[in-house]
């Protein structure tokens, strides 16, 4: 009982944090910070400012994810709908590959269902070298190579079974924690009676020699000297309910799922999975069974503005295409490689990816597929992650850097012209700017942009605040979308430019990612050193000449 109390305290300090968590307003990442006190990128002053005399050309917006409620009420009149495929008559009317493609196409799925779960890349490749090495005795009479890959093989195997056990660990403690917390808190609430709200004073006043109401007084106590305004003991408790089994559900996918080498999913897919050219399969359900992040993403890019519902995306008159790659665990690089084509070949001008893991499978797959966007003028916008690292020195695919250089030059490798790279800022000033997960590099990542109490579009009508590196990449790609539409002769790589050379310089220090007070310059974070405005952004676009032609410029 000492060690769950333990861990239970340790534990409060998080729950008590996210309980009384500050909230910024709820369109912060539109607003103007000389203007409204956030760091938002001043969209709506850019709307009344600067855009309206410029008329729209639509654009496409591919959202390369978990997949998108194409029904949303906050999304009517913006979801992509390819006008070549009659819908439901089970013919590839457009002959593209891909049959009754509406809305957009599902990589991650087949004929009779959907991948939900799936395994993390760093499983699949011990699996797949676990058939050859596993019964190795002597490592010493291996060849060469073979003994580099069976030193892969060993790591990999180390990281999978550590972060199995681990997470086994965590969710016996949680499990152990929740009985306790509810426990403790339950004895208290009987104690309240019938007003079950609290005070630092009334709990003062709670007398009893009960060992779980004593513990319970000093769960509360621990609270009030963070947060001492009055609190609910019943809803508390609902709360943390509601997290702990939120906790008890990550943990379990990983166990059963995510690091768990037995797990096999492909085959619902149906494909050669061997076969980096096999393009044409899944199905046309761009919802998939869990469209939360695909959602939330399309509706920071493109939500009804002005409506009010929910939230105003950022770009009005775009078009969003639902090309479903992400599954519950790591995206498989043969899938966002198809994905990517799909979403040039049917008029993407950008396309978001707001996903991405530690281990690569295939990225000549991905690299080729890069190359076919930036060949195709589309601009692609990453989302940095969310581990506190510096990815100039950790992986974190997939990655603007080409493994291979092709053409005149093949000794030389080359990075994308057509890639954003996208970290998380917070709402929080001075030193607590950057959000605390996001990734940073100088070499790595283009720019920051808000990322943390992202209020959006979620399934079934609903809205919701959601944080991270995924939300920070479409805050992006909504404003390159807005380039696009209104300057529609300028080329992807100007897009970048412009975002990059306009982006808001902060002359500050902030809190490093992964630290708790190593204060690093906010300039050193990142390529530009700036967060993205789409009023400055517009003001420097004016001046800018497009080099696109535009009979050239692919319609929605």
């Amino acid at each position: 009982m000492i060690k769950i109390v333990s861990s239970f305290f340790a534990l409060i300090i998080v729950l008590n944090t996210a309980y009384a968590q500050i909230a910024p307003p709820q369109n912060w990442i539109h607003l103007d910070k000389t203007e409204d006190g956030y760091m938002g990128i001043s969209s709506q002053k850019s709307y009344e400012d600067l855009l309206s005399d410029r008329a729209p050309q639509p654009v496409i917006v591919a959202i390369i994810d978990s997949g998108m409620d194409i029904e949303h009420e906050d999304l009517q009149g913006k979801i992509w709908i390819n006008t070549n495929e009659i819908p439901g008559n089970g013919i590839d009317d457009d002959k593209n590959g891909y049959i009754d493609d509406i809305n957009g196409w599902n990589f991650i799925g087949g004929p009779n269902g959907n991948i939900h779960h799936e395994t993390l890349e760093v499983t699949r490749l011990y699996s797949k070298l676990k058939e050859r090495y596993d019964s190795v005795e002597d490592p010493y009479n291996l060849s060469g190579k073979d003994k580099k890959e069976y030193a892969k093989y060993l790591k990999y195997k180390k990281e999978v079974e550590s972060k199995r056990a681990s997470a086994q660990k965590n969710l016996d403690e949680v499990m152990e924690t929740k009985e306790a917390y509810n426990s403790f808190l339950t004895a208290l609430s009987i104690e309240l009676g019938d007003d079950k709200v609290l005070t630092p004073t009334r709990l003062e006043e709670i007398e009893s020699e009960d060992r779980e109401i004593t513990i319970g007084k000093q769960i509360m106590s621990d609270h009030f000297s963070r947060f001492p305004e009055p609190i609910d003991v019943d809803s508390f408790l609902m709360f943390v309910n509601e997290e702990l089994e939120s906790s008890v559900s990550r943990q379990t996918v990983q166990i059963d799922y995510q690091y768990n080498p037995e797990f096999k999913s492909r085959s619902i897919v149906g494909d050669d999975y061997s076969n980096p050219d096999d393009r044409y399969y899944g199905n046309n359900d761009v919802e998939g069974p869990d469209a939360l992040h695909g959602t939330h993403v399309g509706g920071i890019v493109g939500a009804v503005r002005g409506n009010g519902l929910g939230s105003d995306g950022i770009a009005q008159n775009v078009k969003l295409m639902s090309v479903r790659v992400v599954p519950d665990g790591d995206e498989h690089d043969k899938d966002v490689a198809n994905g990517i084509r799909y979403a040039v070949d049917n008029g993407a001008s950008i396309i978001n990816m707001s996903f991405g893991k530690g281990h690569k499978w295939d990225k000549d797959a991905v690299d080729d597929a890069v190359r076919y966007a930036e060949k195709n003028d589309v601009l692609l916008v990453h989302a940095a992650g969310n581990s506190s690292l510096d990815i100039d020195t950790e992986d974190n695919f997939p990655t603007d850097k080409y493994d291979k250089a092709k053409g005149f030059l093949f000794w030389k490798k080359k990075k994308a012209k057509n890639w954003l790279e996208v970290g998380a800022l917070s709402f929080m000033p001075e030193k607590e700017m950057v959000a605390s997960f996001s990734n940073y590099g100088t070499g790595n990542v283009d720019i920051f942009a808000p990322g943390v109490q992202v209020h959006a579009t979620v399934p079934d009508n609903n809205y919701m605040k959601l944080q991270g590196t995924s939300m920070a990449a479409p805050v992006v790609a909504g404003v390159a979308a807005v380039l696009r539409s209104h300057f529609p002769t300028l080329k992807a790589e100007q897009v970048k430019d412009i975002l990059m050379k306009s982006a808001v310089k902060l002359d500050a220090k902030v809190v490093k990612p992964g630290t708790k007070d190593e204060m690093v310059p906010f300039s050193t974070l990142s390529i530009s050193g700036g967060v993205v405005n789409l009023y400055e952004a517009i003001k420097m676009a004016k001046d800018v000449k497009g080099k696109k032609k535009i009979n050239k410029i692919k319609r929605a």
